[in-house]
């Protein structure tokens, strides 16, 4: 018998991704009074964009939060540490019902193809347990895929054309350096709905909710083309003086009309017109649009 259409779609390793699930009673609780978004809000099967901060409210990490059933949540996390996010996350456990694990038998891997069934908000799960989830913006389309037992091989080309998608639509991949410089505002979280502002309390919410209310937001991204790709952390200069930092860069991968890199940075909301321009390690920074589309 033939296989469905899906399963005959080019997949590549993601091998710089990571998968935390949460099991249990209380799963749905746990993870609506630690994470940043509001997942009492998601149907078995849905997702969305969601974080873990501290109570300063700075990221300390970032994924996609998937609800697989109504004891289950999983975490994707684009550059994350599994482990380390499971042994954090653990000691908020105290008496809830509920276990974190790293599921050794998943793998994930991604196709710049069409999911076989999943659509926007909405993963599916085909008749050999493997899930899928819309990861494209609408018009260029993209699929995550957990299946048990994965074999879909490396291929470092597709991987960076990855991470560049994820990089003009928005989503910080600062790889191990992390995000805990940031809150959620300057990170223009909002853009991906990763985050909520009334849904109650969790670690940073009231730093978030503060500066949502009172409009104190006064940084945000801004997405650039660049000759190369600099540091995380790098300071973004507007002629002698430093306005930014450098939250991500990668490899343009054909993103960025001829330069070799993409750069995400932290930026004052507001520059004057006739504001000299930007450069990073006296390379200098081409503005971009940052594209629509990843929200769920």
């Amino acid at each position: 018998m033939d296989k469905p259409a899906a399963a005959k779609a080019p997949f590549f390793a993601l091998s710089d991704h990571a998968l935390l699930a949460l099991e249990g009673r209380d799963a749905i609780a746990f993870a609506q009074a630690q994470c940043m978004s509001d997942v009492a809000s998601l149907a078995d099967g849905q997702w969305q964009w969601s974080g873990w901060l501290s109570p300063k409210g700075r990221v300390q990490a970032l994924f996609a939060l998937l609800r697989t059933g109504p004891e289950s949540i999983w975490l994707l996390l684009p550059d994350g540490d599994a482990g380390a996010l499971k042994a954090a996350m653990e000691r908020f456990v105290f008496r809830s019902k509920v276990k974190l694990r790293v599921p050794g038998e998943l793998s994930l891997c991604g196709s710049f193809t069409a999911p076989g069934a999943a659509s926007g908000a909405m993963a599916a799960t085909d008749a050999g347990g493997r899930v899928e989830l819309d990861l494209g913006d609408g018009t260029s389309p993209r699929t995550l895929r957990i299946c048990p037992g994965c074999s879909a091989p490396a291929d470092s080309a597709a991987l960076a054309r990855w991470r560049a998608f994820d990089l003009v639509h928005g989503l910080p991949r600062p790889g191990p350096d992390g995000l805990e410089a940031w809150t959620p505002q300057q990170l223009s979280l909002d853009r991906l709905h990763a985050y909520s502002v009334r849904k109650g309390c969790y670690p940073g919410q009231e730093i978030v909710a503060r500066t949502h209310f009172l409009g104190q937001a006064k940084r945000g991204l801004g997405l650039f083309a660049a000759d190369s790709a600099p540091a995380v952390e790098a300071q973004v200069m507007e002629g002698e003086r430093a306005i930014g930092t450098v939250a991500s860069a990668a490899a343009a991968a054909g993103e960025a009309d001829g330069h070799a890199a993409l750069v995400l940075a932290v930026l004052p909301l507001q520059r004057p017109a006739d504001a000299p321009g930007l450069a990073v390690d006296g390379m200098p920074l081409v503005p971009l649009p940052l594209r629509d589309g990843l929200a769920r």
